[in-house]
């Protein structure tokens, strides 16, 4: 609950200081005494908007502080600790406009967005405006109404989760499916490709090596011609230079005694012929090796053709860089393939979230129908009580597509007359039955809600008498479970104050500021006889009052 309002230099108020009762708070005052001047500055603390020019003084900020006594929910421990905030019984909002124009909050003294201090105020305190009734006729509120009632709370959150998921799932897969047509464009080209080069079944270096054995295939009657000249040379002329270079050595070796740098001599000659030897048989096996064979020179140009051809069709030069496209290539039909694989398994895996999606919103719409009737009932039953016996209101529920909130659509439709032509609210109802109509709904969902601060700002415009005195009987149930915080003009609401205080204009220093002040009961029969017959109220009115605080 509320317990304390502080506010410093906003508008017209100086500073004030409210402490507020834990049941029915009723605010009074004449029109433009500063009424909604109070709430404007409450809204600071709640996270609205504002600029300099809400200060009075402008060399001075303005500072709006609520003190808030709590039990904190689940929801509020979550907020707390994502924020790393410190929590307590106790917690204290905190709005600050500098005379620059810039706004700080805090919470519990501890700087925080502003979007921070708005998600911890709607825990802590719903405001109602006379403008909020335009929020009635919303097919979201209507539907967040009948949720409230039926305690769909934690289904709704596996329902977000699950939604999300199955979202997130289904476009993966969209994306999975987009992306294999644009690859099965390119799949027979690739795969055409793909086949020439595996047909061909290229070795490392084959085309390059195939080009050396074609000139060797290609000169090997001159290959040979010349190799076994040499090979005569070396072996088998008149006079073979190896049996030269024998007679040669065998001189030296008669006369390397006689110097000594001959026998180093003869040991290099000596090696000298044995490697002539050695190439002279080396020789011998290559020409022995290299045959002509028209056969295979035909076979070689044939692959080197198909070879050559793959080449210039790929623009590329070598053995390698055609093996590089050949892979290349198999990894993008891998890909097509396994990305088929990956479909079907998304494709199986978004239909188990739908499928899941689907199973908690059937359940959403089981405990949603159980609350449509016993909703309606009690809401006409009260609207009876507030001077509305010939209205009624209808709850519709149609399929609609899946969404993060289930696959159900809920319409408030509303027959003002008993008519039986049931319509949606914006169409029949006016700004004093949606008021009514709004204090009916809020009182059975507040019921449901943890929401301990419920504010009223003139929801009872355009009803007066009966109606009146029953509203205040309806705010005055409300807030044996919750505090309820009312601006009114009617004295039959006021009569159900647990405390009244009353707003009123003041002269300080040549300057209009507004007060506010806690009556005491002779004061409040005495404002309640103002609000029954004037200024200077009469005897009548004074009794009349007394009777209505009384009872």
């Amino acid at each position: 609950m509320l317990q304390k309002l502080v506010i410093q230099n906003y508008a017209i108020i100086d500073e004030i200081n409210i402490q507020f009762d834990k049941h029915l708070n009723i605010i009074t005052g004449e029109t433009g005494a500063g009424k909604s001047i109070l709430m404007g500055a409450l809204n600071l603390i709640l996270g609205q908007r504002a600029d300099t020019a809400v200060l009075q003084h402008k060399d001075r900020k303005c500072i709006v502080e609520g003190s808030f006594a709590v039990s904190p929910s689940s929801a509020m421990q979550t907020f707390f600790k994502n924020y790393e905030l410190d929590a307590g019984p106790e917690i204290l909002l905190r709005r600050e406009i500098a005379p620059t124009g810039k706004s700080r909050s805090f919470i519990n003294d501890t700087p925080v967005t502003l979007n921070q201090l708005k998600e911890l105020a709607l825990m802590l305190v719903d405001l109602h405006q006379q403008f909020d009734t335009l929020e009635l006729g919303s097919q979201v509120f209507q539907r967040e109404v009948m949720d409230a009632l039926a305690n769909n709370g934690p289904l709704l959150q596996q329902m977000r989760t699950t939604y999300a998921a199955y979202m997130l799932a289904s476009k993966e897969w969209e994306n999975l499916v987009q992306a294999q047509a644009a690859a099965n464009k390119e799949l027979d080209y690739n795969r055409f490709l793909f086949n020439e080069l595996y047909e061909l079944d290229l070795k490392e270096n084959e085309l390059e090596s195939l080009d050396v054995e074609l000139k060797m295939l290609s000169h090997a009657e001159e290959i040979k011609s010349q190799l076994h000249q040499i090979y005569f040379a070396v072996k088998d002329s008149d006079q073979p230079i190896l049996q030269q270079l024998k007679s040669l050595q065998h001189s030296l070796e008669n006369i390397q005694e006689f110097q000594p740098e001959l026998p180093a001599l003869g040991e290099r000659l000596n090696s000298t012929l044995l490697e002539l030897q050695d190439v002279a048989e080396e020789l011998e096996r290559i020409d022995e090796d290299i045959q002509y064979d028209a056969g295979r020179i035909e076979e070689v140009n044939q692959r080197m053709a198909q070879g050559y051809r793959l080449l210039k069709k790929h623009a590329v030069t070598t053995t390698q860089e055609l093996l590089a496209i050949k892979a290349s290539l198999e990894e993008k039909l891998d890909a097509v393939l396994n990305r088929s694989a990956e479909i079907e398994k998304r494709e199986k895996q978004t239909a188990e979230l739908k499928s899941q999606a689907e199973g908690i919103a059937a359940q959403l719409h089981q405990k949603r129908q159980q609350q449509l009737k016993p909703f309606a009932e009690k809401v006409n039953k009260l609207l009876a009580q507030v001077g509305m016996p010939n209205a009624r209101l209808m709850v519709e529920m149609h399929p609609d597509s899946l969404h993060s909130h289930g696959h159900d659509e809920i319409r408030f439709l509303f027959d003002g007359n008993k008519s039986n032509r049931f319509e949606p609210l914006h169409k029949v109802a006016s700004g004093g039955e949606l008021s009514r109509l709004m204090l009916s709904v809020k009182s059975l969902v507040a019921k449901k809600l943890q929401l301990p601060t419920l504010i009223f700002d003139e929801i009872d415009t355009g009803i007066s008498g009966e109606a009146a005195r029953q509203v205040g009987i309806i705010m005055k149930d409300l807030s044996t479970a919750h505090q309820v915080i009312s601006i009114t003009h009617q004295p039959q609401i006021a009569a159900k104050a647990a405390a009244h205080f009353f707003v009123h204009k003041a002269i300080v220093k040549d300057k209009i500021v507004t007060s506010i002040r806690l009556l005491t009961d002779d004061e409040r029969i005495t404002t309640i006889a103002q609000m029954l017959s004037g200024e200077q109220p009469t005897a009548a009115a004074l009794e009349n009052a007394r009777e209505m605080v009384r009872n």
